[in-house]
């Protein structure tokens, strides 16, 4: 029996977008969210006829905010993933979510599924933050989806930013301390970037925070309260690592289904079209939806596979290099990582791994990396 693979749904709609988003989404028109669901269906059918369906022992459910679906469009999505899926017994299932948009309604159908996790778009505990990047909720909201997310048997993990306009690193603290004191057992931060073809990519807001010090603070602060820095932006108490996301990182393969997912099977990546309407006619006439697909082998696959490990707290097994690369990789590995301090890296025998320090300036080291 073929082993179990993951699976990424995007949902693509938003109750409204922030300026600094570059995903796919959008406020959805009537009749957006059936059709989308109804081209799903259709897309999940392409892809049984080139073979059979693989076993799925992680789910992702993105977007976009995928809380905005009713708990109706809910059940429907349901029926289709069962319909056609096999999810492993003990398979990690994640939802994300909105505070704006998140009901009782959806965390009761959620339990009483499959789900296992739920990711809570917080951004920042201060609505003066949530103000200034375009968020639609407020602390207060934030706080009690929280709390009615803890109150379940549902894993919390929350999403915060830091280097937001006029973002104070007093505040950064108090968030820190507060989604600790709600349950929270994974914490992802990202720095805010200026993306091409977003509002603030074309017109950069004044007053942008250094994000530096946020970032060497969360490593300190949420370490000292259990969780482990397990990835560049992750961390999360011992165990609760999402592992879907460690898929990811260690190469496994997985399906992407809806507008502008991507997907990475037989080391091909592909990516859906970031088209609604297209996407939709695309699978309505028996055409699949991918507009993008490139072969990763050679310097470049094993390249971005030790970039990939890297990126996490286990780091590169050296033995794992050898045996899937040969002698060589690991070779040109160390000679591009030599001239760095040796503070930057954990090593222990037969493993290499970033500090914390390291974490911090990981870009310029896997820059090393790329062939």
């Amino acid at each position: 029996m073929p082993p179990a693979i993951s699976l990424y749904v995007h949902v693509p709609f938003c109750r409204s977008k922030c300026p600094y988003c570059a995903f796919y989404s959008f406020p959805p028109a009537v009749g957006d969210i059936p059709s989308f669901l109804q081209a799903l269906e259709k897309e999940i059918a392409l892809l049984g006829r080139e073979g059979d369906l693989p076993r799925i022992r992680t789910a992702y459910i993105g977007g976009g905010t995928p809380s905005l679906l009713s708990v109706p469009d809910w059940r429907r999505l349901i029926r289709i993933l069962e319909r056609a899926f096999t999810f492993i017994p003990g398979a990690e299932v994640t939802v994300e979510a909105n505070p704006a948009s998140l009901t009782g309604g959806h965390l009761s159908l959620w339990k009483d599924w499959r789900v296992t996790r739920v990711s809570l778009g917080v951004q920042s505990l201060q609505d003066k933050d949530l103000l200034a990047a375009g968020r639609a909720h407020d602390r207060r909201l934030a706080l009690d989806s929280m709390t009615r997310i803890s109150g379940t048997d549902l894993s919390l993990s929350v999403d915060l930013l830091f280097g937001l306009p006029g973002q104070h690193f007093r505040g950064w603290g108090e968030t820190l301390r507060e989604i600790l004191s709600e349950g929270v057992d994974h914490v992802s931060i990202y720095q805010l970037t200026l993306e091409e073809g977003t509002p603030w990519g074309e017109r950069p807001p004044n007053d942008l925070a250094e994000g530096y010090p946020f970032y060497r603070w969360a490593q300190y602060y949420l370490e000292k309260k259990g969780l482990l820095q397990y990835e560049i932006a992750s961390f999360a108490r011992p165990g609760r690592w999402c592992r879907h996301n460690v898929s990811y990182w260690r190469g496994g393969e997985f399906i992407g289904l809806g507008p502008s997912a991507w997907g990475y099977r037989k080391y091909q990546r592909t990516r859906n079209i970031p088209d609604l309407p297209e996407y939709c006619s695309m699978v309505a006439r028996g055409k699949s939806p991918v507009c993008y697909s490139e072969r990763l082998e050679g310097d470049r696959l094993a390249s971005e596979s030790a970039i990939l490990a890297l990126r996490t707290r286990w780091g590169i097994r050296l033995q794992d290099l050898r045996r899937d690369w040969g002698d060589d990789l690991p070779e040109r590995m160390a000679a591009a990582l030599k001239e760095l301090p040796r503070d930057l890296f954990r090593r222990s025998p037969g493993r290499i791994a970033l500090s914390r320090r390291g974490m911090r300036v990981g870009n310029s080291i896997w820059e090393r990396l790329v062939p």
